[in-house]
C-alpha cells in the first residue's frame, strides 16, 4: 500500500500473481467453511467499507440481514433488504445494450472521493503482464469504491479507470481483474458479478459489483457439460440454463479472454446477460469425490443470457440480475421474503431466461465461435 500524489485517491493496492490464494476449501460441516486467514485483500476492503459505513457515506445502514434457505433441493439464499428496494439510486433509462455513455447521466466520476477505498495496480514487472497477442487495449487501473446502497457486506464497486468513461460493456481487463479479486481473497464468500444494460444494469458506466455471502450456493459446485474443456468452457446442467467458464491462477488470462469472446459476441447480437464469479470446485462430468466437491482453488465464472428488459416494470419481490441467478435473493418485501417457495422463484426467473431452444441454438452458436478463434 502507498500515498498516491491525488488525494482523491489515497490508497493503492498493488499485487502480482504470487498474492493468489490457492488453498481455499468449503468445510463439509459449516455453511461458511473459510478455512484460511483473511488475505490482505479482504481486510482491506472490509476495513474500508466499515469505515466508510461508520462516516455515514451509505444511503443506509446496513447491519445484519434476516437471511433463510428456502426449502428445496436449490438451497436458495434468501435475505430481507427492504432498504435498498426503497432507498438505492432510481435506475437509468436504458434503450439498447450497445447504449453510448452520457456524460450527463449519473456516472462514476461524480461520487464523492470519500466512497473510495483503493485503486487495484497490478505489478506486471513481478507479476504475468497483461499483454498476450499485442497490447492490452484498456486502461489497468481499476478503482474499488463502495456501494452506497449495500445488498450485503462488503459490497463494493470495480471500476476500470473511471475517467475513460466506458459504457457498461465487458472488457477483458474488467474481467480478468474481477477474477483475480476473486482469487486475491482467501473468503469462499466473496463474489464478483456483472449486469449488462438491459440485464438490469442501473448505471451505463463500466462496473463490477463485489461483495460478501456467507453462505454456500449451489452454482460452486453444480454439475456442468463439458462444451470446450480446453478453452475452459462449460454448460450448467441445472436451472437456470446458463454458459460456465472455470480457471485457477495458471489459466486466468486465456479463460478472461475466453470470457471476453463470449461476451462480445452476446453485445453483437444485442442479447442481454449477467455473470457472476465464485470461488468453485473444479468442473466434472462424473461424479465428484468429496475431496473435489470442498476444493475451491478455482473460480466459477456463470454467464447467463437471458431476455432484455428495457423500461420493464420491476418485480415486487426480487429483481432477477446477477446474485439472484446464483441463488441469492435479497427481497424488497417482508411478506414475499416469508412466503415466498423454491417453485416461485423458479417460475419468476423462468420469465428472464431464454427459452431452451433459443439457449441451446446460442450455445452452439458460441462453441462454433470459440472453437474458430
Amino acid at each position: 500500500m502507498s500515498n498516491l500524489k491525488d488525494p482523491t485517491m489515497p490508497l493503492q493496492y498493488v499485487y502480482t500473481n504470487q498474492d493468489f490464494v490457492t488453498d481455499v476449501r468449503r468445510s463439509t460441516d459449516s455453511s461458511s467453511g473459510m478455512a484460511s486467514p483473511p488475505a490482505k485483500f479482504d481486510t482491506t476492503i472490509q476495513a474500508g467499507w466499515a469505515d466508510r459505513m461508520e462516516k455515514g457515506l451509505f444511503r443506509y445502514h446496513l447491519g445484519n440481514l434476516q437471511t433463510r434457505i428456502l426449502p428445496g433441493s436449490r438451497g436458495y439464499v434468501a435475505q430481507l433488504n427492504i432498504q435498498r428496494g426503497i432507498e438505492r439510486r432510481k435506475p437509468q433509462e436504458i434503450l439498447s445494450i450497445q447504449q453510448e455513455f452520457s456524460a450527463k447521466q449519473f456516472n462514476f466520476n461524480k461520487i464523492n472521493p470519500e466512497e473510495i477505498i483503493f485503486e487495484m495496480i497490478k505489478d506486471t514487472e513481478r507479476g504475468t503482464a497483461l499483454h498476450h497477442s499485442g497490447q492490452l487495449h484498456q486502461p489497468c487501473r481499476m478503482v474499488v469504491l463502495v456501494n452506497v446502497s449495500p445488498l450485503e457486506f462488503g459490497h463494493c464497486l470495480f471500476v476500470p479507470e473511471p475517467s475513460c468513461c466506458l459504457p457498461q460493456v465487458l472488457t477483458r481487463f474488467a474481467i480478468q481483474v474481477g477474477i483475480e479479486s476473486v482469487l486475491l481473497s482467501s473468503d469462499p464468500g466473496f463474489r464478483v458479478g456483472f449486469n449488462s444494460l438491459g440485464a438490469f444494469a442501473s448505471v451505463n458506466h463500466l462496473h463490477l459489483h463485489g461483495y460478501y455471502l456467507d453462505h454456500e450456493l449451489k452454482i460452486e459446485s453444480m454439475p456442468v457439460k463439458p462444451l470446450l474443456p480446453e478453452r475452459g468452457f462449460y454448460r450448467l446442467l441445472d436451472f437456470p440454463a446458463g454458459l460456465l467458464f472455470y480457471t485457477e491462477s495458471e489459466e486466468l488470462e486465456k479463460v478472461a479472454r475466453a470470457i471476453c469472446e463470449v461476451t462480445d459476441f452476446l453485445v453483437d447480437g444485442n442479447i442481454a446477460h449477467n455473470l457472476f464469479m465464485t470461488r468453485g470446485c473444479p468442473p466434472c462430468d462424473h461424479r465428484q469425490n468429496e475431496k473435489n466437491l470442498c476444493s475451491r482453488k478455482g473460480v466459477r465464472i456463470a454467464v447467463w443470457p437471458r431476455i432484455s428488459c428495457f423500461g420493464a416494470k420491476e418485480e415486487s419481490s426480487f429483481n432477477v440480475a446477477l446474485c439472484e441467478l446464483a441463488g441469492h435473493l435479497p427481497f424488497k418485501n417482508k411478506k414475499d421474503y416469508e412466503l415466498t417457495t423454491e417453485k416461485d422463484v423458479i417460475d419468476i426467473i423462468q420469465r428472464y431466461v431464454l427459452p431452451d431452444e433459443e439457449f441451446h441454438r446460442l450455445e452452439q452458436q458460441l462453441t462454433r465461435h470459440l472453437m474458430g478463434l
